[in-house]
């Protein structure tokens, strides 16, 4: 395999404030598959791109702003819903939020005129992730700094609560197996719970601290990646509680670990950023060092494109892309 240098981002777009979150949609959902949202310190941005890598008739990178929606305080969390859809007779876009008021807000769109949000409350301290954790888009799972997951249905009743022993950093649900949840706690403890029964029903551990985040790979079910101090660290359900394999990379700590979309070896690390640049690296299983290195000016949020070997991360009044062989 090709060992990429360190180098510059291979896309930028501009923004007009800092980018605290990215996500591209992760849905095979038409045309509304190369959405991407982004938040800043008030604003979420819904925005349509292409890329010379998936349409010849792109040059470099096409990008469309298609909505902004006033967000009042920062966003520190987006996830994106399955109803999401922009090719239908009735248009949806639909959205939630991890907001820094400790709240989460659901945002609602044709595309056109009507453009509603609803709040939900009830976590006592800072939201670190969310997500949607059914098919049909109708219930969220969030996570928090009190120590709690919670599970909320689109009117904002709290549907469900799981008690952690330490902050939640990161919640994850797979298509695959729609009755269960993937909760990530600071302290190392990664545990499924079964939705139905409500029950932690499997858990692994880490050997570093801080966990600050984790994924559940889309491409396989049975792969769980974390990182934790200045590690990047893996598990292989059901072999063992404890990790199957495990690397020091960051000198600066590590703080934000996600799955390629399109190939299970694939997956993206970032250090926590520093007084200027935070460090992006890519890596693959089958390789002993990082395939690519990049570098974001105060570089925040990671997220892979659902087709191509293609990540980004926000940054000062910027988004990055980076694009890379699998």
């Amino acid at each position: 395999m090709k060992q990429d240098v360190s180098r510059s981002a291979t896309y930028t777009v501009d923004c007009e404030d800092y980018v605290h979150v990215v996500e591209f949609n992760p849905f095979d959902s038409g045309e509304a598959g190369s959405l991407i949202a982004y938040g800043g310190n008030s604003y979420v941005v819904i925005a349509s791109c292409r890329f010379q890598e998936e349409d010849s008739t792109v040059q470099d990178i096409e990008f469309k702003t298609l909505k902004t929606f006033h967000h009042g305080v920062r966003v520190d969390a987006i996830a994106w819903s399955p109803e999401t859809r922009c090719d239908a007779l009735s248009p949806l876009l639909r959205f939630c939020t991890a907001a820094g008021d400790k709240t989460i807000r659901v945002f609602t769109s044709d595309f056109q005129d009507k453009n509603e949000y609803k709040i939900i409350e009830g976590h006592s301290s800072y939201i670190n992730d969310v997500v949607f954790c059914s098919s049909e888009g109708s219930d969220i799972a969030s996570v928090s700094d009190d120590h709690t997951c919670r599970i909320w249905d689109l009117a904002g009743n709290q549907t469900a609560v799981f008690m952690l022993r330490s902050p939640g950093m990161s919640v994850a649900w797979h298509p695959e197996e729609p009755f269960k949840l993937m909760v990530a706690e600071k302290t190392g403890v990664i545990r499924f719970y079964d939705l139905i029964a409500q029950q932690a029903i499997l858990s692994f551990e880490s050997t570093q601290v801080p966990l600050m985040s984790a994924d559940w790979c889309l491409k396989n079910t049975f792969r769980v990646g974390a990182v934790a101090g200045n590690d990047w660290i893996i598990w292989e359900m059901p072999r063992s509680r404890y990790p199957q394999d495990n690397k020091p990379v960051h000198a600066d700590r590590a703080r934000c670990f996600r799955w390629s979309r399109c190939n299970e070896n694939l997956f993206a690390t970032t250090g926590c950023p520093g007084k200027m640049n935070s460090q992006l690296l890519i890596h693959h299983l089958g390789h002993p060092q990082p395939i690519l290195t990049g570098s974001a000016l105060v570089g925040s949020g990671l997220t892979w494109h659902r087709t191509l070997p293609l990540c980004a991360v926000g940054g000062y009044r910027k988004l990055f892309f980076w694009v890379t062989e699998m």
